[in-house]
């Protein structure tokens, strides 16, 4: 089994033509972190997408970062811990991502980190801390661009390296 993770309106966007594809090759649990929750931002976006309500809805909510990194850490332990997947894939740069990615690499379960090798030039940026943390813990990085593939060739050159090319503009 593979588990997918998310937890924000753009990934349930990447999460809707990923989770297919994934499911090409097994089961897949797909685990919504509930980062971003109310109807606007979850559920109307899964209708309109017309895509599969994930199986797992964390309900992590609001809070600073640190609080809801933390709540997606404890309560997507739990769940990784019962379910034994044996990849996780994580998109982008949230506190859904990392907390989850700090989870599965805790637990010794490979994480692919889907959009890896993003940067910008604010490295205490929130979501720039994500993405240099989830990038140094994933077993894949699956990087969007040729820019992106150099980049985590040089950062991590141990690492399994794959250019997949842009989720969100394949969705578009």
């Amino acid at each position: 089994m593979i588990a997918l993770c998310y937890g924000t309106r753009p990934q349930v966007i990447k999460a809707s033509v990923l989770r297919p594809a994934l499911a090409r090759h097994g089961q897949v649990l797909a685990v919504d972190t509930g980062q971003h929750y109310d109807h606007a931002l979850n559920a109307l976006l899964y209708e309109q997408l017309e895509a599969a309500p994930p199986d797992l809805f964390l309900e992590v909510g609001s809070g600073s970062h640190a609080e809801q990194t933390a709540l997606v850490l404890t309560r997507s332990e739990a769940v990784l811990r019962e379910a034994r997947p044996r990849m996780v894939v994580v998109i982008g740069d949230t506190n859904s991502t990392l907390g989850v990615a700090l989870a599965a690499a805790k637990l010794r379960t490979p994480v692919a980190h889907v959009e890896a090798g993003l940067r910008v030039r604010d490295a205490l940026m929130a979501e720039e801390l994500n993405r240099r943390a989830v990038d140094a813990m994933a077993a894949l990085l699956c990087t969007p661009s040729s820019a992106a593939t150099r980049r985590m060739q040089a950062e991590h050159p141990d690492a399994r390296v794959i250019q997949t090319g842009d989720v969100a503009r394949d969705v578009l």
